[in-house]
Parts: structure tokens; sequence; C-alpha cells
């Protein structure tokens, strides 16, 4: 046995465990790469319709601001199928699903800036600067809410227990909480 690959809680060796992983990772990103791509397309288009014309330089620089952020996103967000692709059968699939995980939590705050200036720019655009500002605001609280805090609030709630120990459980109990 003394050849064989420590197992992890999940009874998995480090190459399994990081296989696991990085499916995991594409499956989420498959959900984040549609949105982005759709965003992406759409703003690509944007510009050669009639209505482009009407917009005023703030709105103007605001559009190129958000198909920049977009772009940034859409690249961040498949750089680990890239990635994957380029260290293919190299022995490094640990290091890909580290490096995965980064690009894709900088593309998710990238995707967040993208999303809150492009709704900026469609409120601005039809009731006005005020409150495409607040619009903008408040997509960005939501981004920052659901996509930061909450994920925060939830480690931290689950730092109190090992990661054996069920889900409702507390150390020292054998039991869900009641």
């Amino acid at each position: 046995m003394s050849g064989e690959s420590p197992r992890t809680a999940r009874n998995e060796t480090p190459l399994e465990r990081a296989d696991r992983n990085f499916g995991e990772l594409l499956q989420e990103l498959r959900v984040t790469q549609t949105g982005v791509q759709i965003l992406f397309a759409f703003l690509l288009t944007l510009a050669f319709t009639s209505r482009f014309e009407s917009l005023d330089s703030y709105q103007r620089g605001l559009y190129v601001v958000t198909l920049l952020l977009s772009m940034v996103a859409a690249v961040l967000l498949t750089a680990p199928a890239a990635l994957h692709r380029a260290l293919f059968q190299q022995g490094a699939k640990a290091r890909i699903v580290s490096v995965s995980s980064r690009l894709a939590r900088i593309g998710l705050g990238v995707l967040a800036l993208a999303l809150t200036s492009s709704v900026s720019l469609v409120v601005d655009v039809v009731h006005g600067r005020p409150e495409g500002l607040a619009a903008g605001t408040f997509t960005l609280l939501v981004c920052a809410g659901l996509w930061g805090v909450l994920p925060y609030l939830v480690r931290r709630r689950l730092g109190a227990r090992s990661p054996e120990q069920p889900a409702g459980t507390r150390p020292g109990r054998r039991g869900p909480r009641r």
C-alpha cells in the first residue's frame, strides 16, 4: 500500500478528486457561459441598430465598457477549457483545477460588472440617467449579495463543523438540529 496515493474523506485519490472537481467546475461554467455569450452577442449587434445613433456620449461610452466587460467575462469563463486542452495528459490536473477555479471567480466578478453596466445602459436609455444609475447599483448589489455575501455566510456557518460532519449537525451532537 505504500505506493498508493492517500485517500480523502470521499475515499478518492488526489487525482480522482481533481477529476471530480474539474467536472464540477465545468458544469458550473456551462451555466454562466451561455448567459455571457448571449449578452456579448446581443451587444455586438446593438451598434448596428438605427437607435444607436441617438445615444449620447455617456451611453456610447457605457456601451463600449459593457461590450469589453462582456468579452473579458466570456474569455475568462472559457479559459479553463482552453487551459485543459493545452495541458491535456501532462499530469497537471490539480494545477489546472486550481488555476481554472481562480479564472472562474474572476470571470464571475467581471460578469457582475458587465451585467451591472448593461442594465444601467438599458435603463438609462429607457428612463434616464438617475434611474439607470439606480438600476445599475441595484444589479451590482444583487450580484455581490448572491455571489459574494451568501457564499461567505454559508462558508462561515459550515466552518463550525468538519468536512466529514453532515450538514445540520453540530460538533458533539449526533442528530440534526431542531
